[in-house]
């Protein structure tokens, strides 16, 4: 058999490592980690392999030549342009046409027996037997579930936390029969896991997956680079180190010079020719790479150094990747999780903090501190955007600094010349934070509509009405004063995808921001008449029919924030006796805590009542979401509200469909069957729920949490067009709140979260589906189980926190609470 050993990536998350040097040539333990990959694949016998390459490919011919000082015979096949997973292995189809063939990425590190996975193989007469492993934190890879013989019943590239069903994935090591290329076309972009896989399974070929036991790491970013390091020095993983074991742990190579007097606590590796004087010290995990010269009085923990590196007297390294030729000057410091990359000068006493990166080619001068205000991330942050956008802490976490660079990264994704809106809620910290992402925009050749102080849904409508490729909106966290959101829109002010997050993460990771010349600086203008255009267009397109013959009174509350620049403006185009408190801007309090709003719903639950109004609405601080009061002043829960809003348009719509997320309640169904209407389910992620909300036949979606969309009018959530729509159906149908509530069967829906560590979090959802047995699952978003009698749980792993919410729904509350008390007890025996 041959094999391919895939090694075109150019490994952006590894960058400044990955700056000047492809990713299969870095070194683990002074082999780069192809070579590792190629001495397995000669362990098991594939010595004839043929080698895809693409990004900076010179460096890896020159490198391994035709393979003969391996005792194996290369040949290169090179994509002129990058054609994918699968696509790179179809560019070298013509040397794979014989027989089945074996495929390795080349640079992910194992010891898997690949002998064991052909037999396999073989066994099952498999088209495609794909390598699967079970990993603490699935999202960066494909998750796969195969039945009891291997057979693959389901996959999913990259999932978000939501969708993770499993805690297997998918490896990168595959064995094929050579029939699998004809499946595709030569010369385009295609991948595998997204392309060609899911399109066997539909056929029904047979593809298998092979659950290995033995050590695999995808050495993908700058922590599992370290891991890999420490993983086999503990020797963890089946390969043979270069070198001699001179005491426990402790590898020197050949021709290395280590002083008597030098202090070495192992596990850890001296390169050969390697000089380490007197005095220094060298504690566990730290990898010296080939002619490293360690002054006296240096002390390295955890450091990984590539060739030829000179580490002054007194110099300090923890937790850190020194790149090849790159001199660190006496006294110099480098924190966890740095990066210097290759021929970079260090002087002397310079510090570099944590997670900080140094591209290659750069002097740091003496005494300087490259500090935090350069961190894309701050530490422990797993991922850049939450449910919210970008979150943090108002000039801790979410800096100017930070604004700037993040904005600039968004601006390099698009092209130049093209139009972003920006706005701001009431809060000076949204106001100041702004203007450096209105700086940064016009910097990058993006011309900016900034709309000042706007409600959420002004914001976004007026990105979709005009030219706009996107937005970007500043908001207080809700519920913390002291917190801020960054919220990025596409061309239809919606949310970003979870795809567009990612490629901005990638970005805004790498740090390679785009800048105008002088004459190609963008402009910064301020469009008129806003506010007006948006009431007018919202009052033509939701039917306010039969509201001034109706007469009603209502209660507003606009909670002191930015709904008070343009309720006054739409209700002074409906006809509709209002009474309204909290109508202006209140800087010092631009979010509510869950006491202020519980009080202010009370009140406004005593105005309605003693005013006989016929319901009261309060707007959150940004006019995105709202909350309903009763006639009799009594509040409607959200999941309530939506069960309300969702009879009215049902029953005068009659007909369409409606987007809900998964975690509402299967009242909606009844209520939506009564009517004629039907339910489409969708995942709780807002962008998800807003995509589906623009599909033609869609009359109603919401969110279960006072997000209401309106889809005559915007695709997005919008609380000034709930509040109307509710004004003319109320209107109309001549029913109260109360009464329409009460004709609403009651839910018996229950929820509870349970602290998971992240690293459990794949494994307790695979014990979910596993748990499940023979039951009717759905994944739409986590893992949906429905028993026989119609009951269900949803179990959905949080994507911001170390939490993984359960939910259960049945007849009654007590069968509601069993089912709650039965599948939470799983997740936290899982999760322990």
């Amino acid at each position: 058999m041959k094999a391919v050993v895939m090694a075109g990536g150019e490994g952006t998350r590894l960058r400044p490592m990955t700056a000047n040097q492809p990713k299969p040539l870095l070194p683990v333990i002074n082999r780069p980690i192809m070579e590792h990959v190629l001495r397995l694949l000669k362990r098991h016998g594939f010595t004839e392999t043929v080698v895809t390459v693409q990004f900076l490919a010179a460096l890896i011919r020159n490198y391994f030549g035709d393979g003969e000082e391996l005792g194996m015979s290369l040949h290169y096949a090179t994509e002129e342009m990058p054609l994918g997973t699968a696509g790179s292995v179809k560019n070298a189809q013509d040397a794979l046409r014989d027989e089945r063939f074996l495929v390795i990425s080349g640079d992910a590190l194992t010891d898997i027996d690949l002998s064991d996975m052909v037999r396999f193989h073989k066994k099952n007469g498999a088209m495609v037997t794909i390598g699967l492993k079970r990993v603490p934190n699935p999202l960066e890879f494909g998750i796969i579930i195969v039945d009891e013989e291997g057979r693959i019943q389901r996959f999913l590239e990259k999932p978000t936390w939501g969708q993770v069903f499993s805690d297997t994935v998918n490896t990168g090591i595959y064995v094929m029969e050579p029939e699998v290329l004809d499946h595709f076309p030569p010369g385009q972009s295609v991948d595998w896991s997204s392309d060609v896989f899911p399109k066997l399974l539909q056929e029904g070929a047979p593809l298998y997956g092979y659950i290995a036991d033995g050590y695999w790491e995808d050495v993908g970013t700058h922590e599992s680079y370290l891991k890999a390091q420490a993983d086999m020095l503990s020797g963890k993983i089946d390969v043979e180190i270069d070198g001699f074991e001179v005491s426990p742990g402790v590898w020197v190579a050949e021709g290395a010079d280590v002083d008597p007097e030098a202090v070495l606590k192992g596990p850890l590796y001296v390169g050969d020719y390697a000089k380490v004087e007197a005095g220094a010290e060298l504690r566990e995990f730290t990898v010296l790479g080939s002619n490293v010269v360690v002054k006296e009085g240096a002390f390295l923990h955890r450091a990984v150094v590539h060739d030829n590196v000179f580490v002054g007297p007194s110099t300090n390294l923890r937790g850190c990747v020194i790149g090849k030729n790159t001199d660190l000057m006496a006294g110099t410091r480098v924190e966890e999780g740095a990066i210097v990359g290759d021929e970079c000068v260090i002087e002397a006493e310079a510090y570099v903090s944590s997670d900080v990166k140094i591209y290659p080619f750069k002097t740091v001068e003496a005494g300087a501190v490259v500090n935090t205000s350069v961190i894309w991330e701050s530490r422990g942050q797993r991922n850049l955007f939450g449910p919210r956008g970008v979150s943090g802490l108002v000039n801790v976490e979410i800096t100017p600094e930070l604004v700037v660079r993040l904005t600039s990264a968004y601006a390099t994704s698009l092209k130049k010349g093209a139009m972003v809106t920006t706005s701001r809620d009431a809060s000076r910290a949204a106001r100041t934070l702004k203007r450096a992402a209105i700086s940064a925009l016009t910097a990058s050749a993006i011309n900016v509509h900034d709309l000042e102080a706007s409600t959420v849904p002004v914001a976004r409508y007026e990105t979709a009405r005009t030219d706009a490729v996107g937005g970007i909106l500043i908001r207080t966290t809700p519920g913390d004063p002291q917190g801020v959101d960054i919220m990025f829109m596409d061309e239809d002010g919606c949310d970003l995808s979870q795809n567009a997050q990612r490629k901005l993460e990638r970005v805004f990771g790498r740090q390679e921001y785009r800048r105008a010349f002088p004459g190609e600086i963008a402009e910064l203008s301020y469009p008129p008449r806003v506010v007006e255009t948006y009431s007018r267009d919202l009052v033509g397109c939701v039917d306010i029919g039969g509201v001034r013959d109706a007469e009603l009174k209502v209660v507003l509350d606009c909670a002191g924030g930015v709904g008070s620049l343009v309720v006054p403006s739409v209700l002074g185009r409906v006809g509709v006796d209002v009474l309204t408190r909290n109508n202006a801007l209140d800087e010092a309090s631009p979010t509510e805590t869950l006491a202020e709003r519980m009080r202010d719903l009370q009140r406004l639950g005593e105005l309605v009542s003693s005013s006989r109004a016929a319901f009261g609405v309060r707007f959150d601080p940004v006019a995105e979401r709202i909350s309903l009061v009763n006639e009799t002043g009594k509040l409607i829960s959200d999941d309530r509200a939506l069960l309300v809003m969702l009879d009215l348009v049902a029953a005068e719509r009659r007909g369409g469909r409606v987007a809900l997320p998964v975690t509402t309640t299967r009242v909606a169904e009844q209520v939506c069957r009564f009517h004629g209407v039907e339910v489409e389910w969708t995942s709780t992620s807002q962008d998800v729920l807003t995509k589906a909300a623009a599909a033609p036949d869609i009359i109603f979606a919401g969110d279960g949490r006072g997000g209401f969309v309106i889809p005559e009018f915007s695709k997005t959530v919008d609380g000034v067009a709930a509040f109307i729509r509710l004004l003319g159906l109320v209107a109309r149908t001549r029913l109260t709140l109360s009464q329409i509530d009460e004709r609403i069967p009651e839910a018996h829906l229950l929820r509870r979260s349970v602290p998971t560590p992240w690293a459990a979090k794949g494994s307790v959802m695979r014990h979910i589906v596993e748990e499940a047995g023979d039951r009717t699952i759905d994944t739409t978003d986590g893992v949906r189980v429905v028993e026989e009698d119609g009951r269900w749980v949803l179990v959905l792993p949080d994507p911001a926190e170390a939490v993984t919410h359960v939910w259960a729904e049945g007849p009654d509350t007590d069968s509601a609470q069993a089912l709650l008390e039965q599948w939470a007890a799983v997740v936290e025996r899982v999760g322990a």
